[in-house]
């Protein structure tokens, strides 16, 4: 807050204009609507020109016409204007603007009753005007500390406060030391224009008014992540001044020391177990996009390992569930059941594919990995059973051999071949219903991880799975993944490349015995 000091507004200095106000029974002012106080501030000034003189000259002989270069200096020696143009009988010149002394330029507004005011307020704002509050000292004081420490020893009849930042603002809060219903007043405002009168309150020193303030952006709603930024970075800055500020924080902080494990356990909880699909499928997506948010948080590594805990302790629950699922079907009459079993294993499928796309998103997914080639009952129960009940299961396997297609898990080499041997003959045989039933399923995309996946193995394990790979492909055709690409590859590794480094061999020999003269 700039200095207060002693200040005398010159006549001629300052055009006075009158705001319409608002007078309470009182006969106090309060503060004029923003939309007047702008459009006071904003009129704009008519232009004036400069007065036009007309001088009148008589027609000049040819003969008696000087030299206009002589003509311009003696009307530069005299002083007079240029009138030795041809045959010209009238000349229109524009006057010099006089000369006055340069100073701000100021629009001096005043609001209030002036035969009632004990003191006058000059704000000058940055934009370069000013507005002149007529005001009552005890008001002031009594309201703002500031006021009342820069007022209790001064005398004089007007203070000037200058370099003020937000003119409009502090008007208005001054006005509010007058008006009784403060939330009322409040209430009309949004959230954005309460945030700068909180913050000239607060350089005021002006309680009451910083209390209803923050009373109102207790109860509004905040509309989109950048306001509820700039409230957080607006209260936080009250909190190191003894404000009490902790109503409006608690809207996005909680007392619970470490509430947030618990609570994303039981929201995926909740998720897994919902019976409505519609409901079900759209949380799992919002679910997903904002655990993709949270990694970009600096703050989030350190709780990432505790996210992924809580994940697989919830993957490990719905493949237990799942197995006892595919034991129930097998072992009893199916057709009796077939219904609600079909459909609490799609749901568990599906919930095991989309726990696997977050672990696969948060670069987790190896022990996943590891769990999947480990359950060789689930994969041999999975014959047993109808593939109507089943092909979904194949999902999973499909979705972690694009995964390692793409680098997005690393599982070490024994889990790769492990997971090849347990779960592509189920896969495969499940292949054309995932193609034609599936409306997620990418088959090019599929069939190049399996193939990627393949190609990470020994040599050795490439041929025994490409070998029954081509067995099966040659009895069903699109039934089965195509894996030329990688058949390709193993083919030209294979035989291609032993025979080019058996060339370079013998080349090397042949190079050997080649006489070597010295020079």
């Amino acid at each position: 807050m700039a200095e207060i000091r002693l200040a005398r507004l010159e006549q001629g200095q300052t055009k006075i204009k009158n705001v319409p106000i608002a007078v309470t029974p009182e006969g106090f002012w309060c503060c004029p609507s923003p939309v007047v106080f702008q459009k006071t501030l904003n009129k704009p000034k008519p232009a004036s020109l400069p007065p036009k003189i007309l001088v009148e000259t008589k027609p000049t002989p040819v003969a008696d016409r000087k030299p206009r270069a002589a003509a311009v200096r003696d009307d530069d020696r005299k002083g007079n204007a240029d009138t030795s143009g041809y045959g010209a009988s009238e000349v229109v010149h524009r006057a010099s603007r006089p000369k006055v002394e340069k100073m701000p330029r100021k629009i001096a507004i005043e609001f209030g009753e002036a035969g009632t005011s004990d003191i006058k307020v000059v704000l000058v704002g940055k934009q370069g005007f000013s507005v002149k509050l007529s005001v009552h000292k005890h008001v002031l004081m009594e309201n703002s500390t500031f006021f009342a420490i820069k007022l209790s020893d001064h005398e004089g009849s007007s203070l000037e406060i200058g370099d003020c930042e937000d003119v409009e603002i502090y008007v208005e809060t001054v006005g509010l030391m007058y008006c009784k219903e403060m939330k009322q007043w409040l209430m009309k405002q949004n959230v954005s224009r309460v945030l700068r009168i909180l913050k000239v309150a607060e350089c005021l020193d002006f309680k009451s008014c910083m209390q209803s303030c923050l009373e109102y952006l207790e109860a509004a709603p905040w509309i989109g992540d950048e306001e509820e930024e700039k409230v957080i970075t607006s209260i936080l800055r009250l909190q190191s001044e003894g404000i009490g500020v902790s109503p409006v924080l608690k809207r996005v902080s909680a007392n619970v020391s470490k509430p947030h494990n618990d609570t994303l356990s039981h929201i995926i909880e909740l998720v897994l177990r919902s019976n409505e699909e519609r409901g079900r499928r759209e949380m799992k997506l919002v679910v997903l996009r904002l655990l993709r948010e949270n990694q970009n948080v600096p703050s989030h590594a350190s709780s990432a390992d505790i996210c992924n805990e809580i994940i697989y302790s919830s993957c490990r629950s719905c493949l237990t569930s799942l197995l006892f699922l595919f034991q129930q079907a097998a072992e009893t009459d199916f057709s009796d059941r077939i219904e609600p079993v079909v459909k609490q294993i799609t749901l568990e499928a599906d919930n095991l594919s989309w726990l696997l796309e977050i672990l696969a998103d948060r670069q987790a997914a190896d022990e996943f990995a590891v769990m999947w080639s480990k359950h060789q009952e689930l994969a041999a129960l999975h014959g047993k059973l109808p593939i109507v009940s089943r092909y979904r299961v194949s999902c999973i396997t499909a979705r972690l051999f694009v995964g390692i297609g793409k680098g997005e898990l690393l599982p070490a080499k024994d889990t790769r071949k492990l997971l090849l041997h347990t779960w592509l003959e189920p896969l495969i045989n499940d292949y054309s219903w995932l193609r034609h039933s599936c409306g997620s399923f990418d088959r090019k995309v599929v069939e190049e991880g399996i193939g990627r996946t393949i190609l990470t193995l020994p040599l050795e394990d490439q041929q025994s799975i490409m070998l029954t790979w081509l067995s099966s492909f040659l009895k069903v055709g699109d039934s089965c993944p195509n894996l030329q690409t990688a058949f390709e590859v193993w083919w030209r590794r294979t035989f291609v490349r032993p025979y080019v480094e058996t060339q370079g061999s013998i080349h090397q020999q042949d190079c050997s015995i080649i006489p070597q003269f010295e020079p």
